[in-house]
């Protein structure tokens, strides 16, 4: 097994703490209403807490049907959260897990700097390129924009 680790930023015109609800403890509610042509609806094991198993339904025609995250932790006060991806999406044969780790910052101007750090655990021998990861990232997006588009379109929401 080899562990591959890539660092990766973003700005957003949304608060942090907003961003920080809409992707933790507000997903199941903000995500299917927010990107309805990719998530179907999530469940959640419990109170989305350290240890709970977090599981994304896709809607028919995407590439997964599926993901489960593990929480690893969230802190309120400096909005950041883990977890890892354990089963479904794009782990296939060659990915035993991806762990990310998420915090949203106060940009300057406004707005966050969202910054993730992922590490990618391959199975045996198995590689992944840094363009198979901008593609993973590029995938999320599909999920990413829409909530940021929700947020902005409803300043109501994740307050």
């Amino acid at each position: 097994m080899g562990v591959v680790t890539y660092d990766y930023e973003s700005t957003s015109p949304v608060a942090p703490s907003r961003l920080f609800k809409a992707f933790t403890v507000e997903a199941p509610k903000v995500w299917p209403t927010a990107a309805p042509n990719a998530v179907k609806s999530i469940e959640v094991e419990a109170n989305p807490s350290s240890g709970s198993i977090v599981k994304i339904n896709f809607v028919e025609g995407l590439p997964f049907q599926y993901m489960k995250h593990q929480i690893g932790g969230h802190d309120e006060n400096n909005f950041s959260y883990s977890y890892d991806l354990i089963e479904g999406g794009p782990l296939g044969d060659k990915l035993e897990k991806i762990s990310y780790e998420n915090k949203f910052e106060a940009a300057a101007g406004g707005g966050s700097i969202c910054k993730s750090s992922m590490k990618f655990y391959t199975v045996g021998d198995n590689v992944i390129t840094e363009d198979e990861i901008k593609a993973l990232i590029k995938g999320s997006e599909g999920v990413y924009k829409p909530v940021e588009a929700y947020l902005l379109a409803n300043p109501e929401s994740c307050n």
